[in-house]
């Protein structure tokens, strides 16, 4: 951050002992933590506070876009199904699936012949007949 190296700090530190003392210098030292420590709190509070600010902003402009893209989604789209979605916004009901129908080769519901075999009632069999 400052860019002092080995050297320039031993000078700063002999300088302090010759202009302090070495009797006061425990206590300048503890004295220079102090400031230190508020410092670094001070700067990493304000950080902090920077930062929630920007956080509520970017929420703010995220919140924006996401009411235009639901009001666009809930309008009319161009693959026709924005009524359905639109009823489904209302709580109307709405087929989204089509209605397939049945072919002959599936065989229909309840029955246990295979496609393509005529149904015999009940108690005879095909090789009977």
């Amino acid at each position: 951050m400052f860019d002092i190296g080995a050297s320039e700090l031993l000078v700063i530190v002999i300088v302090a002992i010759l202009v302090i003392g070495p009797k006061d210098m425990p206590r300048a030292m503890r004295m220079a933590g102090r400031w230190i420590g508020k410092m670094r709190r001070v700067s990493s509070h304000f950080r902090t506070g920077i930062d929630a600010m920007i956080r509520e902003a970017e929420l703010e402009d995220m919140e924006k876009q996401w009411k235009a893209q639901n009001a666009a989604i809930m309008g009319t789209s161009d693959d026709g199904n924005g009524d359905a979605i639109a009823d489904i916004a209302t709580g109307a009901p709405a087929n989204l699936l089509p209605e397939v129908p049945a072919t002959e080769a599936e065989p229909a519901a309840g029955s246990k012949t295979p496609a393509g075999e005529p149904e015999l009632p009940l108690g005879k069999s095909a090789a009977e007949d």
